[in-house]
């Protein structure tokens, strides 16, 4: 028998030819294997991870909108695919799904902190924004100006946030600094929560507050954390690095960034009429649109018991009070009724403002009583707002999930993070209904939550003689900031539910 131990040239000359042949394999295989570019474009599908905010995707009228979704898109057709978008229920999420390799790209305002980096790579950086606090206004209350003002008050930042990061920075010369960190929340929970008190403060990138302040009268920014950061798309780190480089390439092309500076004005500009939340054009509309309608809206409260003001902010949703509006489905008028619901509440003619808001009001009346008496207010009217947006089978589908993912099924705050599952193929087949396009009902509600908050801030320091309906000079001012002039007198808000 041959042994090798006896010819160790020969043993030598094998174990060559061996390496050898496992390199020209090797070789081979990387010859035949396409880089993550090509594999994206063969596929011809890049999968994008988001979340649903104004600024990087929502709906509007229907139609997906958002800086985010638009730049992402615009890249997706520079390489001729198509987007496919993840949009997560929480923006601790993001890093999951990118890690997990269920996306190529995550685009949601991502800041690119030391930290991050050594997990993923980045796109070239697009925008800068910086850390702000972010605080309520209040009588006696002074605004805080340094970090140690913070001593001793109650601060939440978002789970996965860069806010973590800069806070534990700060901590090391201020030891006393002390704050929560929030699995749940959203942006615009913790909004809610600094508006309502019962959160001192949080913080958030200065982009982000800016889109939204416009519905949250008496927040305000109290200063920076640190200076303005880089703002770039997130990548896993690949070893051909093909994807980044054809970032790079695209980002630095001319007509990028005049993309960039359109949607920037379109997004982010406070005085652009298309900016989705443009108080500018809000203030003109209830001048001029709104008072002609407002003893219609007083009407209907009267006739069937919903808050005026709900039925204002529902009517802005969805007509801006135009009594011309049309959609493109033929729903019509002020309270944008379909023919169906028309003939359900006695409307002859939808485009009549008198008619469109009692109607609008008296069809809320019937939508509310879908939902179980069991649900307390407010809730009761979100989900009934909802379930008119979506249909009320999607609306259980959604409860559904929000139970047996141990949630409460009968409060909004929950059963909001789980709509958005109806349109994710991982949960839809399981529900009964099926695909259903779960953000746009939370955009919805969070919309007309918002308006009436916006009008109840725009009636409550109104000083102009052109707000001159009622008076009430028993009408607290509670905490609101107080207006300049106030002999004038405003509209009466002794009628408005405090929950609402």
């Amino acid at each position: 028998m041959f042994k090798l131990r006896n010819a160790p040239h020969l043993r030598e000359l094998i174990y060559l030819a061996a390496l050898v042949s496992i390199m020209f394999a090797l070789s081979m295989i990387g010859l035949n294997t396409p880089s993550q570019l090509e594999a994206i474009q063969q596929k011809g599908v890049i999968r994008v991870v988001t979340t649903n905010s104004p600024l990087t995707y929502f709906t509007r009228k229907g139609e997906p909108a958002g800086f985010e979704y638009e730049l992402t898109k615009a890249f997706a057709e520079h390489l001729g695919v198509e987007l496919e978008l993840t949009v997560s229920d929480r923006f601790a999420d993001i890093f999951g799904v990118l890690q997990e390799r269920n996306a190529h790209l995550a685009a949601a305002g991502l800041t690119a902190t030391e930290q991050r980096r050594k997990r993923f790579d980045f796109s070239p950086p697009y925008r800068s924004s910086a850390p702000v606090l972010v605080y309520r206004v209040r009588r006696g209350n002074p605004a805080p100006r340094d970090v140690e003002d913070l001593y001793g008050r109650s601060i939440k930042v978002l789970q996965g946030s860069s806010y973590i990061n800069v806070l534990e920075n700060l901590k090391t010369e201020y030891p006393e600094l002390k704050w929560t960190v929030s699995e749940d929340d959203q942006v615009i929970d913790l909004l809610d929560q600094v508006h309502e008190g019962s959160l001192d403060y949080t913080v958030l990138d200065s982009s982000v507050f800016d889109n939204h302040k416009s519905f949250y009268p008496g927040l305000k920014a109290a200063f920076d954390l640190q200076p303005p950061q880089p703002i770039a798309w997130m990548l896993n780190q690949h070893h051909d690095g093909s994807l980044k480089a054809a970032l790079t390439q695209w980002f630095r092309m001319e007509s990028t960034q005049r993309r960039i500076k359109l949607l920037e004005e379109r997004y982010f500009s406070r005085t652009n009429p298309l900016n989705f939340f443009d108080t500018v054009s809000f203030r003109e509309d209830l001048h001029e649109r709104f008072l002609p309608l407002y003893p219609w809206f007083r009407q209907a409260e009267e006739e069937t018991g919903i808050n005026w003001l709900l039925l204002a902010a529902i009517a802005y949703q969805e007509s801006h009070w135009d009594a011309d509006a049309v959609s493109p489905t033929g729903v019509r008028g002020i309270m944008m009724l379909t023919n169906a619901a028309a003939s359900e509440v006695g409307v002859d003619d939808r485009t009549d403002p008198k008619q469109s808001i009692l109607g609008g009001a008296r069809y809320l009346v019937n939508v509310k009583k879908k939902i179980p008496d069991r649900i307390l207010e407010p809730d009761h009217t979100w989900f009934a707002l909802a379930g008119y947006n979506i249909g009320f089978g999607h609306l259980e589908d959604a409860r559904i999930l929000t139970q047996k993912a141990g949630k409460d099924p009968d409060k909004w705050k929950h059963v909001r993070e789980f709509l958005p599952r109806l349109s994710d193929p991982k949960f839809y087949p399981q529900t009964r209904y099926g695909f259903a396009r779960g953000h746009e009902p939370v955009t919805y509600v969070s919309n007309i939550r918002k308006y009436m908050e916006l009008m109840r801030w725009e009636v409550e320091t109104a000083t102009s003689g052109e707000f001159t309906l009622e008076t009430d000079p028993e009408e607290p001012a509670g905490d609101l900031p107080a207006p300049a002039v106030q002999e004038k007198p405003r509209l009466p808000l002794s009628n408005l539910p405090s929950q609402l």
